[in-house]
Parts: structure tokens; sequence; C-alpha cells
């Protein structure tokens, strides 16, 4: 048995800083507490802007919708950053598993991304989401399926999928392709329809679910925050929902609204072989001479420049 913990937390908005120090707090709580893996919500530090509308009609871009993109830059962080550095330091030292969202910034692009931090500090991989939904895309670019890869973890194999990537198939399937036991869900999807989905995912794929969501209030953020909904101090624009499924699809923790926490369970890789027995859904269960699937796993890059050595002419 793992015993493994999912942070349901906010940001401190915009100042990756602050919340690397406040993710070390939480690193050090669940290791306290005898956990062994611990997972983040989606754009823990970089902030998820929930409500901003960075104000684009079809056709034209506003100057306030530049400023705010500005902010939203500056607050991101690099994979190679101090802040991700701070935090793995902190679980090579409380010998922790992490899986962390950050917003992370590449060049002049920023995407969402979940970072794998092993029990040694080491970065180990890292997954950018490859589909942002609705007007996400005006501030996070796509992934590539270079970061598909599950990687291990003290738990068991491992891979994170992130908020409506999971109502992707073939997605998903590319990930229970890899073995992956503890499938983390890193969400801003705190709507009551979000449970029925990672308990849904935890019996097709026979895996353990770790989702964790932020909770933030309009206080949360500066006074000159604009969102389209939730504009008095104490409303809430994400209310959390986090949660950890086991194969069977039962509820060991969660969900829980409205406060910051931390959900812990125990998790048994048997369980995960002891579920398979009946359904496999790329292996005894699937149908390869009816269906397959093909996925790309290179990385693309925009611009490839090469050096090369002219021959001389005879």
């Amino acid at each position: 048995m793992t015993r493994v913990a999912v942070v349901q937390a906010g940001s401190v908005a915009f100042d990756p800083s602050a919340t690397a120090e406040k993710a070390v707090g939480l690193v050090n709580e669940a290791a306290d507490a005898g956990a062994q893996l611990l997972v983040f919500p989606e754009a823990f530090v970089g902030t998820y802007p929930k409500g901003l509308r960075f104000e684009s009609p079809i056709g034209r871009r506003t100057e306030q919708a530049r400023d705010e993109f500005e902010r939203y830059w500056c607050g991101a962080v690099r994979v190679d950053g101090p802040e991700v550095a701070r935090i793995a330091e902190a679980a090579a030292e409380r010998s922790i598993f992490v899986v962390l969202g950050v917003v992370e910034q590449d060049g002049r692009t920023l995407y969402c991304t979940v970072v794998y931090i092993d029990e040694h500090g080491r970065i180990v991989g890292k997954h950018r989401k490859v589909m942002p939904t609705g007007t996400e895309r005006l501030m996070w670019g796509f992934g590539d399926g270079s970061t598909l890869q599950a990687v291990d973890s003290p738990a068991g194999r491992l891979g994170a999928v992130i908020c409506w990537e999971n109502y992707m198939p073939l997605l998903r399937a590319a990930m229970y392709a890899q073995g992956v036991e503890v499938y983390c869900a890193p969400t801003a999807d705190d709507r009551d329809s979000w449970l029925p989905t990672i308990t849904h995912i935890a019996l097709e794929g026979r895996c353990h679910v770790l989702s964790a969501c932020q909770v933030m209030r309009r206080s949360d953020f500066p006074d000159d925050y604009d969102p389209a909904f939730g504009v008095e101090p104490d409303d809430i624009l994400m209310r959390g929902g986090s949660a950890i499924i086991s194969p069977r699809g039962d509820v060991l923790a969660g969900p829980v609204y409205d406060e910051e926490t931390i959900l812990y369970a125990e998790v048994d890789p048997a369980e995960v072989v002891r579920m398979s027995f009946d359904f496999d859904a790329v292996g005894h269960y699937a149908r390869p001479d009816l269906f397959a699937l093909h996925v790309d796993t290179s990385s693309r890059t925009p611009v490839v420049l090469e050096e090369r050595s002219l021959t001389p002419a005879v």
C-alpha cells in the first residue's frame, strides 16, 4: 500500500515565487502525514485566471487583452527556473514524488504543463496540455506528442492528463497503453459533472485517479482583476472538488468544496491487476482487428536550424 495525496489549494495569483513557497509548505505537510506521492492542481504555479476574458473580439485584440497577457506571462515559470527548483529541493528533502501543475514559459509562448518531480528531486518528465479548451487558446500554446509519456513513481506507473483532455478518448487510450496505474487529472473543472467523469476513467482504465482542483476567491486576485463573473470579494471563482478514485470506481477521498485542504488515500497496485481480470481497454478487451490507434510521440518544432558543410566541387 502507498499513501498518496491531492492538494486542493489556490495559487498566490501572478506571484510564482510566493506560490512556490506555498507549495513547499504543502509538500512538507503531506510528507508529515506519510504521503509518498503528491498531486497539485492545474496551473498551480503561474495561476489559472478563472473568469478572465482577455477582451479579444473576433478580428481584433484590445490593449486590455495585451496588458492582461503581459501580466500573465510575467507570472509564468520556466521548468528549469528557480521556482520549480525550490519545490524539487523540498521533494528531495522529504522523499516525496510531486506532480506539479505550472504555467510554463517557452520563448514567448505559454503552455499549461505538468512537471513530474521524483522523490530525489529530479525532473523525470513533463506533460504539456495538447488541447487548451475554449478561450484558453488565447493564452496557451498546444503541446505535442513528445510529452505524453508515463513515468515510474512510488505508487506505480504514473501519467497526467489535464482537465478537458480527459474528454479525449484517444488520449486516454494512449495513457492506458503505457500501463498507467496512477492516473493524475489536475483540473480547473469544479462542476458537479467532474466526479462522474473521473469515476468513469478509473473504471475504464482500471487505475487509481487522483484529481486536484484549486479553490480561489475574487479576493485572491488583484483589485484590477476583471472577471466575467464573481465580482464580490467573497465570491468563489473556483470551488475545488478534488477527489481520489479507486480502480473499482469507489471514491476513496473527497470531493471537497470551498476550502483548501489535502486529501489522502492508501492505494494498492494489486487492485489494478485484480480489476483487470475482466476488463483491459488496451488488452484482452480491445479488438485490434477492428480498431487501432497510432500516436505520434515526436517533438515538433517550427524552426530547425541545421549547419551543413558544403563539399567543394572537384
